[in-house]
């Protein structure tokens, strides 16, 4: 295997930073003394990372999105595991349109979604209490419509890696459909799984596009709320929270990296 050469490590070098110059910039924004968004002139200041500790606002909101984005992963992954496995075990006539129409909510235009489940919630709301209009579960539930068809192109793709005389055995030898899932089908494909969870959890952590049709005051998202920073009065604790995602998903990255380099020398 030939070792790329230095200019072409130069050159992807180069282009790693221009895409990242966005996100490096917000770093000494974070620390501006100002109220508002601006480099800081020689005085540096760490009243924004405070205040997010100081301001219940943006704990509650980040509290709140996790919450949202466990229970809609935990939703859409469960379901587009279901509906994998149920196209792969039995093969139903037309698989294309069924594949079509759950795929649907990733081509169609998020405005056109975001309005569609609008109304749905609203509609929702006028009878019970717990899945509706700017309510936790209502926001997890839209979450996972959205993100669901992602959740099942990921487990489709497991699924097409396991053999199918794995499972023809299996049957053969009398096991049921529960037995052959979670014994036989459910170990080969748990890394397809867990990837699946993980891009959900993701997705509805950061979305924001449906999330501001079907929220108002109760269920206020840490996106929202960063939104309505830039939007009402360009809070600078933007800048600050944002430094802290970036820092943790370069923590996330740098572990993934560690720990599956350690497995590679174990085996």
């Amino acid at each position: 295997m030939e070792r790329p050469s230095a200019i072409a490590l130069i050159l992807a070098a180069l282009v790693a930073v221009f895409l990242l110059m966005p996100l490096i910039a917000v770093v000494p924004v974070s620390f501006t003394p100002a109220r508002f968004l601006s480099m800081p002139n020689g005085n540096w200041s760490l009243r924004h990372y405070m205040a997010l500790i100081e301001n219940p606002a943006w704990l509650q909101a980040t509290w709140l999105s996790i919450r949202i984005a466990v229970l809609s992963s935990a939703i859409s992954t469960s379901l587009a595991l279901a509906f994998a496995l149920g196209m792969w075990m039995y093969r139903p006539v037309m698989p294309g349109l069924y594949f079509g129409f759950v795929l649907m909510p990733m081509v169609a235009p998020p405005v056109v979604s975001a309005i569609t489940i609008y109304f749905f919630l609203t509609s929702l709301s006028k009878i019970n209490d717990l899945i509706g209009y700017d309510t936790v579960v209502g926001v997890a539930v839209a979450h996972a419509v959205m993100i669901a068809p992602f959740a099942v192109v990921l487990i489709s793709v497991a699924l097409s890696q396991v053999d199918r005389r794995i499972d023809l055995a299996a049957r053969g030898f009398g096991a049921g459909v529960g037995r052959r899932v979670f014994r036989v089908i459910l170990p080969n494909i748990k890394f397809g799984v867990f990837t699946a969870a993980f891009l959900a959890f993701v997705l509805s952590w950061e979305e924001i596009g449906v999330t501001l049709f079907i929220t108002s005051v109760n269920a206020v998202t840490l996106p929202r709320m960063m939104w309505m920073g830039l939007r009402d009065n360009i809070d600078p604790a933007i800048a600050a929270i944002s430094v802290v995602l970036i820092a943790i998903v370069i923590a996330i990255i740098v572990g993934k990296t560690v720990v599956t380099s350690l497995a590679a020398k174990k085996n």
